[in-house]
């Protein structure tokens, strides 16, 4: 799939979705957004086991303040309570990369923090800014 093909999904794909990243690339991904000027988030997480692993992760990769890796309520409240005040976004594009399918983070852990960006997306519908999630699974 060419960058142009993906930036037109972007334009015609519903604003603020969670879904599976299926057949996309995180590169046409990643430019698809620079060429709508909204912000890419990327976290590989395949070192992580743990859910405290996971935060960690995030936070360090999204570049959160540290109190946003103390549990999942941290992490929704960076994704939609800091990141509005420090100015207008024109969209997010975020990507989860080889989310843990572990004992010590188990389905119900996974479905989690997956609402944790589904809450985020319909946050930022509110303010009519695109958010859009893209998740695997390790």
């Amino acid at each position: 799939m060419e960058l142009s093909e993906i930036t037109l999904s972007l334009r015609t794909m519903r604003p603020n979705i969670v879904q599976s990243i299926r057949a996309l690339r995180v590169d046409d991904l990643q430019g698809a957004a620079e060429e709508e000027g909204q912000v890419f988030l990327r976290a590989n997480l395949r070192d992580a086991q743990t859910k405290q692993e996971v935060l960690d992760s995030l936070v360090q990769q999204f570049a959160l303040r540290p109190e946003a890796s103390k549990s999942l309520s941290t992490l929704s409240s960076a994704l939609t309570g800091v990141l509005p005040k420090s100015m207008p976004q024109p969209g997010f594009v975020v990507v989860l990369e080889q989310i843990p399918v572990t004992a010590k983070f188990d389905k119900e852990d996974r479905e989690q923090l997956l609402d944790i960006f589904r809450d985020a997306a319909d946050q930022w519908g509110d303010r009519r800014t695109p958010f859009r999630c893209f998740f695997s699974f390790a």
